[in-house]
């Protein structure tokens, strides 16, 4: 897509806050170039520091949130969703990499979903063989909130973290608050009771071309940021070229138009999800 073709968005996604910008990135009195949706955008500060976000000739919505900072083409809520955690004090906050991918936004929220592929794709990190069973979980949509969440997640990882010093049965929860994001809560190597938070935050580029954001919010004061960075800068890399070669690259929300397995249970809550938000951006609608 070119980055200046205009796209008529869903009222679903033209009114959500997207990620389009790494905070740190954007230093006070620099305009920096970003692309949403195949339309050009200038991200720079004001005098206060706070982000400032233009496009299509006018001055969007703007906020810094997470390590990243968000915009909407159209009327978003106030506020971004809610990341419980992300604040403690102990925490170490590591935005942890951005890569470009050829593949639409759902496609890789619903590969970040998927714990079926930890053995093969991620070897003697977040799975091995012969520890290749998705064990059943639960996952159903949260009307309050509004967001898909999947628990009761278990799955042996060789490391399961950066600061892991062998394998575990590991306990995940997923999130997905937003269309294009995604969380992961898992099994903290150094707290009994907290878990570590992973992040999704996807940019769309265009309807089959996304930055992928990631970002780790962990209990760990032995690893450095680099260590952080390092390691799920290797997994997503892993995912990558899994990403690029998945056809069709936008997601079809036809439960018929892929054979699920019980491995694919939140995947299939997340399309109906996105069908009952009437998401047409990066999919193939079902019929």
């Amino acid at each position: 897509m070119s980055s200046t073709e205009k796209v008529e968005l869903d009222p679903a996604i033209r009114d959500a806050w997207h990620v389009c910008a790494v905070a740190a990135d954007i230093a006070p009195g620099a305009t920096a170039m970003h692309c949403l949706f195949g339309q050009r955008l200038e991200v720079a500060r004001d005098a206060a520091g706070r982000p400032v976000v233009r496009g299509d000739g006018r001055v969007l919505p703007a906020l810094e949130r997470y390590g990243f900072i968000w915009t909407s083409p159209g009327t978003p809520p106030e506020d971004l969703f809610p990341l419980p955690g992300y604040d403690e004090p102990d925490r170490k906050n590591v935005v942890t990499g951005s890569v470009g991918i050829r593949v639409s936004a759902p496609r890789a929220v619903e590969n970040f979903l998927d714990m079926g592929h930890f053995p093969f794709v991620h070897t003697g990190i977040l799975g091995e063989e012969p520890h290749t069973e998705v064990k059943e979980y639960a996952v159903a949509i949260d009307p309050v909130a509004d967001e898909v969440v999947a628990t009761e997640c278990q799955f042996y990882q060789p490391r399961a973290a950066v600061g892991s010093s062998g394998g575990a049965k590991t306990e995940y929860v997923y999130r997905v608050p937003h269309p294009f994001c995604a969380i992961l809560y898992k099994t903290s190597p150094f707290d009994a009771v907290r878990m570590d938070i992973v992040a999704l935050f996807v940019q769309p580029v265009g309807e089959e071309e996304i930055i992928g954001h990631t970002m780790m919010s962990i209990i760990d004061d032995r690893s450095t940021a680099t260590e952080v960075r390092h390691f799920q800068l290797t997994i997503f890399g892993q995912d990558k070229p899994i990403l690029e070669n998945q056809r069709p690259r936008k997601l079809p929300l036809d439960p018929r138009a892929e054979t699920p397995i019980r491995a694919d249970k939140s995947s299939i809550m997340y399309r109906r999800w996105l069908t009952s938000k009437g998401v047409a951006y990066g999919v193939i609608p079902a019929p």
